[in-house]
């Protein structure tokens, strides 16, 4: 045994006296607050997180690219001229260009979970219908319905205590 840990002799003990530490032991936590006692309410609200336009318009602006590459691959590999593959690659970047101007609507069901921007701003746009929908104000704030309760409730209780001063 090594420095008096465990058993003194493991004779009778019926364990070969070998000591192991106990991993299910949960140690204590610090004792600080998850928050600081003063923080804000509104902090801790959910906030929608806003897509970057300048990304999704380079995103918009590649794929039209991709798709004007494979034009241009495909005419190159049939032995167009240079001349009337230009004319042919830039008609048709006017016209995906026009095609993603007229339709911003976006459908989160085609969008990979990598595409974090387009995904935000489909599921605001999502939220902007719901909330049509609903007939759910522009400047409605979650919780007010309480925060109204609340004063409410102060406001009796304050007529209560004022009715007790004037008894006495």
């Amino acid at each position: 045994m090594s420095s008096n840990v465990g058993l003194s002799t493991p004779r009778g003990s019926g364990t070969s006296g070998y000591v192991q530490r106990n991993l299910s032991h949960l140690r204590p936590r610090d004792l600080i607050a998850p928050y600081p006692k003063d923080h804000d309410h509104d902090s801790l609200k959910h906030r929608q997180r806003q897509p970057d336009q300048k990304i999704l318009a380079h995103d918009r602006a590649r794929a039209i690219e991709v798709q004007v590459f494979d034009l241009r691959d495909r005419l190159e590999g049939e032995g167009h001229d240079e001349d009337e593959i230009e004319v042919q690659t830039n008609a048709l970047r006017k016209k995906l260009t026009a095609a993603a101007d007229s339709t911003k609507s976006s459908s989160a069901r085609g969008l990979k979970t990598h595409q974090v921007h387009e995904l935000a701003a489909a599921k605001i746009e999502e939220s902007e219908k719901l909330r049509k929908a609903l007939g759910i104000r522009d400047d409605y704030e979650e919780g007010g319905h309480w925060k109204k309760q609340e004063e409410r409730l102060r406001e009796g209780l304050g007529e209560k205590k004022g009715e007790r001063m004037e008894r006495r």
